[in-house]
């Protein structure tokens, strides 16, 4: 598909925040501030990018398609099984040692997102508003069964189906529309009424949120379902208000917007180091500005060339990146010598 500013520009917006998140996530604890901004990120930012992965498997159900997607996707997921695995050894973290079929921390994406295209295969043969309802109600229901929880991601994969969903369904035009001055305005009020709710209303377990335990893990064994469905509609109208948000303009940096899966897959190498030696602590604006900024800086750093070329054998288990960049190397040491 021919990329536009708007879903680039989104895409880079979100994976910031994902890195954002991730990154403040143990101050919230002791700021309500941070507590508030954490959880309204929380509320969208999945929502919103498991929604333009969507809007982006157009191509899905053919066969060769599935196969190059499980390379893409699955061959990943168990090498960085492996490396986080060692990794968090090193750092002395605790729970290092995940089996294959127990996603370390953020890898559940990629198991995830390799079954929503499977699901597609069915999905995709029936209508749009009934394909989306029932995913739904699957959503809902998952979170009864205590068995189903983060073992191959398979309550995340259930809960967060509906915005794959409708991605997939949704056109270009439609989500252009969002941008109407009426569906802007809206927008906005329902934004900002809803961190002022966050930061009012006693906490909310953020594993609300994360969609990746039963109800009855999360203290609401009955009326859990009707929580979700209420998660369901705030992501929902968080996802389509942040959209109509987004500039469709190029940037200087929209085209890193293409990279997120670099950045997604490699920030918990720094993310990680921080949070095992206790290093993040915001205790004021200027603490709060600096791991701001921090967040921009790791999402560009890992979406650099360099980085790329380097990584690129373990990502996508090729190395074109790589010998491209030896090549152009090769030719102007030669180009100097001559």
């Amino acid at each position: 598909m021919k990329r536009d500013a708007i879903f680039d520009n989104a895409k880079l917006m979100l994976i910031f925040l994902v890195v954002f998140g991730h990154l403040v996530q143990p101050t919230t604890d002791g700021s309500r501030e941070m507590y508030t901004i954490y959880t309204w990120i929380y509320t969208f930012h999945m929502p919103a990018f498991i929604f333009l992965a969507g809007f982006f498997a157009k191509g899905s159900g053919n066969k060769d398609y599935i196969v190059n997607l499980a390379k893409k996707l699955i061959l990943p997921y168990l090498i960085f099984q492996f490396v986080f695995t060692a990794y968090f050894l090193f750092i002395g973290k605790d729970g290092w040692l995940n089996a294959p079929f127990y996603p370390h921390w953020s890898l559940w994406f990629l198991f995830s997102l390799f079954c929503w295209h499977i699901l597609l295969i069915w999905f995709s043969k029936i209508s749009p508003w009934i394909g989306i309802t029932a995913a739904v109600a699957i959503g809902v229901l998952v979170g009864y069964a205590d068995s189903i929880d983060q073992t191959f991601s398979l309550s995340r994969t259930f809960v967060f189906f509906p915005f794959f969903l409708a991605g997939y369904w949704l056109t270009k035009d439609t989500v252009k529309k969002w941008r109407a001055f009426g569906t802007r305005a809206a927008s906005l009020v329902f934004m900002v009424a809803l961190a002022v709710i966050i930061a009012l209303a006693p906490e909310l377990n953020s594993d609300w949120l994360l969609g990746s335990k039963s109800y009855a893990t999360m203290g609401e064994p009955e009326l859990g379902g009707l929580l979700r469905l209420g998660v369901y509609i705030i992501g929902a109208l968080m996802t389509v208000s942040v959209m109509a948000w987004i500039p469709n303009k190029h940037y200087s940096f929209t085209p890193l917007g293409g990279q997120t899966l670099y950045v997604y897959l490699l920030h918990g190498f720094i993310v990680q180091l921080f949070r095992q030696q206790g290093w993040v602590q915001i205790n004021n604006v200027l603490d709060f500005t600096l791991y701001f900024v921090m967040s921009g800086f790791i999402v560009y750093l890992l979406s650099t060339s360099t980085i790329r070329a380097l990584t690129q054998p373990l990502i996508e288990c090729r190395a074109a990146l790589l010998r491209k960049q030896l090549s152009e190397i090769n030719n102007h040491n030669r180009y100097r010598t001559n």
